[in-house]
């Protein structure tokens, strides 16, 4: 392990204490039923509501939303590749996920129509990288206050309805260290915050704030880890990315990830358990990459999901990425058909019921 990565874990221990390296709830003895009621209870989410409800953060009081990425990188409209997508695992989808950059507008009039379906209301799931041609202390300072001002007319003019928002999600790899380089960690920080102010004091209400992190143990040993997230008062919701590499076998390796290298890291879901009892967590995109040497692990893996989903109280939105070019392999959940019929069960699972999307 790096001088670096030693820090690192040093300082992640320091924030987490002893409950950071905790076991997961189950493995400590007490019944996940008391666990998931104990989460509830830290998020708001009223136990003796009649029936399922949405809070004002949109987190749901019964079930998980289910969500997706459609048919990332085919060149497929958003309508059309989330309607195959639906059509391929056999049930809409809660939570569309959409991406845009720079000085694009959005909700587009074809995600306000995807939104507002009257089949089914979907939310809205916009990540968003503001620009690509300033530093983020520049937009912390200003540089892109115009953009920002122009987006939140546009977003009080046309949509209403509350949607999810994530400020230039994984910046892990983007970091850089020299404290000239205006993409420090705290250059992060100040420009998420600066970002979600401005638009509030413009009028956006509406966008329930979600803080994006990769999801990697090597990232996450950085010593200036911590210093990435912007405060509680611009976050409603925390995230993470993962993906299924070649060590993980399970859900629970999945959100849990831990590595020999990085000994001190208990795990992202253990981490955001600890650091962020009262915050929702999303896994805002997932994938199953292709294992030639395993044909079937696509079909193993989503049955470890809804085998062990439930043991995770604390997760409220789960996001596929379905795409047959990501990149690191073809995350398709339809590649094998013991694969599509075990994401179709999974996403039929009743866990994965959960109220309805709200009108406003």
């Amino acid at each position: 392990m790096s001088r670096k990565s030693k820090i690192g874990v040093a300082g992640l221990l320091l924030a987490l204490g002893s409950a950071g390296c905790a076991h997961p709830p189950e493995a400590a003895g007490e019944p996940p039923e008391r666990v998931a009621a104990r989460v509830d209870a830290l998020l708001g989410i009223r136990p003796s509501a009649p029936a399922c409800e949405v809070t004002v953060r949109l987190v749901p009081s019964c079930g998980v939303w289910w969500g997706v990425a459609p048919e990332v990188f085919t060149g497929r409209r958003p309508g059309r590749a989330l309607e195959r997508a639906e059509e391929r695992m056999g049930r809409p989808a809660d939570i569309m996920h959409v991406y845009h950059r720079g000085s694009e507008l959005f909700p587009t009039a074809e995600e306000r129509a995807i939104a507002r379906d009257p089949a089914g209301r979907r939310l809205l799931l916009v990540n968003w990288k503001p620009s690509f041609d300033h530093t983020w202390a520049e937009i912390a300072g200003g540089a892109i206050d115009r953009r920002i001002d122009r987006l939140a007319d546009h977003v009080r003019g046309s949509f209403p309805e509350r949607f999810f928002l994530t400020v230039h999600h994984e910046p892990e790899n983007d970091v850089r260290e020299r404290p000239d380089s205006g993409m420090t960690a705290e250059d992060y920080s100040a420009m998420f915050r600066h970002v979600v102010l401005r638009l509030r004091q413009r009028g956006v209400t509406n966008a329930v704030t979600v803080m994006t992190y990769m999801g990697a143990p090597n990232w996450a040993a950085e010593p200036w880890f911590e210093r990435l997230y912007p405060g509680d008062d611009v976050v409603d919701w925390v995230a993470m990315d993962p993906y299924v590499d070649d060590r993980v076998r399970s859900f629970d390796g999945l959100v849990n990830k831990t590595r020999e290298e990085f000994a001190g890291w208990p795990g992202f879901y253990r981490w955001m358990q600890s650091r962020f009892p009262t915050k929702p967590i999303m896994i805002a995109e997932w994938g199953v990459f292709e294992r030639r040497a395993e044909p079937g692990f696509k079909e193993s893996f989503f049955s470890s999901v809804r085998r062990e989903m439930r043991l995770y109280p604390q997760i409220k939105a789960l996001v596929y990425f379905d795409s047959p070019r990501a990149p690191r392999g073809d995350t398709r959940f339809d590649t094998t058909p013991g694969g599509l019929r075990t994401f179709s069960d999974l996403a039929r699972d009743s866990a994965l019921r959960a109220g309805a999307v709200p009108e406003q």
